[in-house]
């Protein structure tokens, strides 16, 4: 699983309010975007760790 479909599946289950929400990184909060999550996301590894874990944590329809 890439991680631009994992936050893809997140965006769709959650939305982005609510990953800016629990996860507080400002591309999730301000003018979101996939293109630009996954530019950060690949350079810092404490935000990515979230992202998979709260992708982890989702019901196993989604896996």
């Amino acid at each position: 699983m890439t991680l631009e479909k994992i936050l893809e599946r997140l965006v769709k289950e959650y939305g982005w309010p609510e990953l800016g929400r629990r996860v507080k990184i400002r591309c999730f909060n301000a003018d979101p975007s996939i293109k630009s999550s996954l530019t950060f996301l690949r350079k810092t590894p404490w935000a990515r760790k979230k992202v998979e874990d709260m992708f982890m944590a989702l019901p196993t329809r989604y896996l």
